[in-house]
């Protein structure tokens, strides 16, 4: 045998064990890796186990209380739920979330007075004292049209009526939805179940066309009171029959029904919604801004309108909610609609408990329902950004990661002086000495709501101007908690201009 030969041999011999050595490494170390997958993926479930109080992985649950449910018009409400990977549970289960399209605490009032601290609930107990029309209508607003609550106001209404013969009046009723511009000695004045409203009767046209305006609005707090509107858009209905020449007769022409004209079908607004791409609210501001009129009147008067309804319900709502564990167990959605008179004044005309939220009538509406839907449940903190499973509260260091109290802080030139050390002056009371640890929970909810709002707009505590930091309100009419919420978000807005608005 030649010396090459015996290379030969030995090279091949060597290559072979080289390869056997390779896929030796190789399978070593996929089992090595598949290992280590192994305990990370326990320890992944170690640590979500840990972080829900060592339970077994699930989602969090809601409940839809709602009836005819197979009809879909909540399947919106639905759908989002499921996006943020919520399951579906029922009254049987640990539930963290109840959407309740009736109003639940007649039925459900028993359950819900055991309501744990994580569990949420879409509805204010008391939220009838806005959304039922007699008693949103005779709240005093200036905002809503003069209103006579029958049959103890017939006599004033008759006054009324003689001193201001060009008025018209429309009958409304708790009961039904149907109204009528009528004349007074057509109208039953006697029955308590109905009440007269003045009727706007030079309502402001487009193309000829009446409308009215749904804004969503979003309580999350009361004593303190914190309301917002989802801003990213409002829904304009337009009457499907010109105004003029008027004729009370033909309803179509001055009540919005559900067979409404859309705003993709009005003339001068369709290109702004169409062919632009803008939302409802920015096509009605561009249309305004083009025939030189401000839109900014109007949407003011709006937020006004909604803040000093909510300023005058507050004492019923938290009265009504004291009979529950806790307020924090509650947060609610309304759409509050408005009309407005041809100089461009703002009235309301009521407020829907559980406002229409399907789009099968208008299947272009579906966008706007599910941000809606989304907006609000990222503000109440239900859509969150921290993964969780179930609303259980996180453990400490996962809370003060998101807020923790130096978020809190504010007014340092007025908490460092000697005044605060004692805490008698009312306006230390936002200095952290001063602070109760159930007020640092209000602060730190208010905080999250903050930095959560995504599209929605605070309107109470009203937003700050960014020049002389405060608001146009008077402060002493304002409850102590009030004023304290109020004075903390001006001290945030001192320090970031962000926290203004």
């Amino acid at each position: 045998m030649s010396e090459m030969d015996g290379a030969s041999r030995n090279f091949s011999f060597n290559h072979l064990a080289f390869v056997i050595l390779v896929v030796g490494v190789v399978l070593t170390a996929f089992n090595v890796y598949d290992f280590i997958g192994g305990l990370k993926d326990e320890s992944v479930n170690n640590t979500l186990k840990e972080l829900n109080g060592d339970c077994d992985y699930e989602k969090p649950k809601v409940w839809i209380h709602a009836k005819n449910m197979e009809t879909g018009y909540l399947k919106h409400v639905k759908s989002v739920f499921g996006r943020l990977g919520f399951s579906f549970g029922d009254n049987t289960s640990d539930w963290d979330v109840l959407w309740s399209h009736e109003y639940p605490f007649k039925e459900l009032k028993s359950m819900l007075k055991g309501m744990m601290p994580h569990q949420k609930v879409n509805h204010f107990p008391g939220c009838g004292f806005i959304t039922n029309k007699v008693s949103l209508s005779t709240s005093g607003s200036t905002h809503i049209p003069k209103t006579f609550k029958l049959p103890e106001n017939k006599n004033e209404l008759m006054e009324f009526a003689q001193l201001n013969p060009e008025i018209l009046f429309v009958q409304k009723s708790n009961s039904h939805r149907g109204i009528k511009v009528e004349k007074l000695d057509t109208m039953n004045l006697d029955s308590s179940q109905n009440f007269v409203q003045q009727y706007i009767s030079k309502p402001y046209l487009i193309d000829g066309y009446k409308f009215d305006i749904g804004v969503y609005t979003i309580l999350t707090s009361i004593d303190p009171l914190r309301v917002y509107v989802y801003s990213g858009d409002v829904l304009f209905r337009f009457c499907p029959e010109k105004y003029y020449p008027f004729d009370s007769e033909i309803v179509n022409k001055y009540v919005v029904g559900d067979d409404y004209l859309p705003i993709w079908n009005v003339p001068s607004l369709k290109n702004y919604y169409n062919n632009l791409g803008l939302s409802m609210k920015d096509s009605f501001d561009a249309y305004l801004n083009s025939i030189g009129k401000a839109p900014e009147k109007v949407w003011n008067q709006v937020y006004e309108a909604i803040a000093n309804i909510y300023l005058l319900k507050e004492p019923y709502l938290i009265e009504s909610t004291s009979h529950y564990k806790n307020s924090l167990n509650f947060f609610e959605m309304v759409r509050i609609d408005f009309i407005i008179d041809e100089d461009l004044n703002v009235f309301i005309m009521e407020a829907n408990m559980s406002p229409n939220l399907s789009s099968a009538h208008f299947p272009p509406n579906q966008l706007l329902y599910e941000q809606v839907i989304y907006n609000l449940m990222s503000l109440v903190g239900i859509g969150t950004r921290i993964q969780k499973f179930g609303l259980h509260h996180s453990p400490d260091d996962v809370e003060e990661m998101q807020v923790s109290f130096k978020n809190l802080a504010v007014e340092a030139s007025r908490c460092s002086k000697k005044i605060c050390s004692s805490c008698l002056a009312p306006q230390c009371l936002i200095c952290k000495p001063c602070l109760t640890s159930n007020t640092i929970e209000i602060l730190k909810n208010a905080y999250l709501e903050h930095e959560n709002r995504l599209s929605t707009r605070r309107v109470f505590p009203p937003p700050m101007n960014t020049t002389t930091r405060r608001a146009d309100i008077d402060l002493e009419k304002l409850s102590p908690e009030n004023q304290l919420m109020y004075h903390w978000f001006q001290g945030k807005c001192k320090m970031d201009v962000t926290w203004c608005s």
